[in-house]
């Protein structure tokens, strides 16, 4: 693939369809990367206030097709089940050739083509993209060329790291992993924090110490090139406080049956959504 171009590069307007808190991430990430707010185009029937904020720098709203000219991309952000209804009236903004970036989980390429028209890429973000943390898994059509597929990175890229794939088959697994995951990291620190408090610490203070853990140990995470098992060993010793706990997590019905169990319920429910 060719290196991501500038966004500044893109020539036409970029039509987002659904505003809300994934798709306004993006457009966040979009603007604050120099794409001129005169050339985007929200499709949105429930604004919210910040949305509405950004038609004084030059975002247009709710437009008619007929009135958006020579459209660059429609990046479609709608939840599936709000597709099957609002999808058919984004087809105007697409037309034949144009490039289709796609964020809905479940959602093949088939099935948006056949709604929109266009040249699809499918991708899945996660919600750290709204601080510029999130990671985006995408996987492109035949019929989408170099240039577009540039122009889709660099979208994607806006709110993050994006990683390429050519099986589109992939794509329910990684919503199950990447997409779906930050709840199950969101849970961990719930539960820490709960277990604090059934180990006697007052509950304020566990909450802070299970946030600020998971917090920390992710930047950690994020910052060293050493492995997330080179990680975890380092901080435990033999016999130790975090030895005996991860007894207990690493056994035979601890954490990597139940993840494996959750990740194999979530792509099994990708799938369904497909249907």
């Amino acid at each position: 693939m060719n290196a991501a171009q500038p966004l500044t590069q893109i020539q036409g307007t970029v039509v987002l369809a659904g505003a809300g808190k994934m798709g306004g991430a993006m457009l966040s990430g979009w603007l604050a990367q120099g794409l001129d707010a005169k050339r985007v185009v929200v499709i949105e029937p429930h604004p919210s206030d910040d949305i509405r904020a950004l038609l004084a720098k030059g975002v247009r709203l709710n437009p008619q097709p007929k009135d958006v000219s020579q459209v660059a991309a429609l990046v479609v952000a709608l939840k599936p089940q709000a597709f099957r209804e609002a999808g058919p009236g984004l087809k105007p903004f697409a037309g034949p050739s144009a490039l289709v970036v796609s964020i809905m989980a479940g959602t093949t390429i088939a099935g948006i083509a056949e709604v929109c028209g266009g040249n699809v890429v499918r991708a899945m973000p996660n919600t750290p993209a709204a601080i510029g943390r999130g990671i985006t898994v995408a996987v492109a059509a035949k019929n989408v060329g170099a240039a577009q597929r540039a122009a889709a990175d660099s979208l994607l890229r806006a709110t993050g790291s994006v990683e390429w794939v050519e099986d589109e088959g992939l794509m329910d697994a990684v919503t199950a992993v990447s997409g779906s995951g930050p709840a199950y990291v969101f849970l961990l620190a719930e539960g820490l924090a709960r277990a604090g408090v059934e180990a006697g610490l007052p509950e304020a203070l566990a909450s802070r110490l299970a946030r600020e853990t998971v917090a920390g140990s992710g930047e950690l995470l994020h910052r060293s090139d050493l492995s997330s098992a080179t990680l975890r060993q380092n901080v435990t010793s033999p016999g130790g406080t975090t030895a005996a706990a991860l007894a207990v997590l690493m056994g035979a019905d601890g954490m990597q049956s139940l993840l494996t169990r959750a990740v194999a319920a979530a792509t099994r429910r990708s799938k369904e959504l497909a249907k």
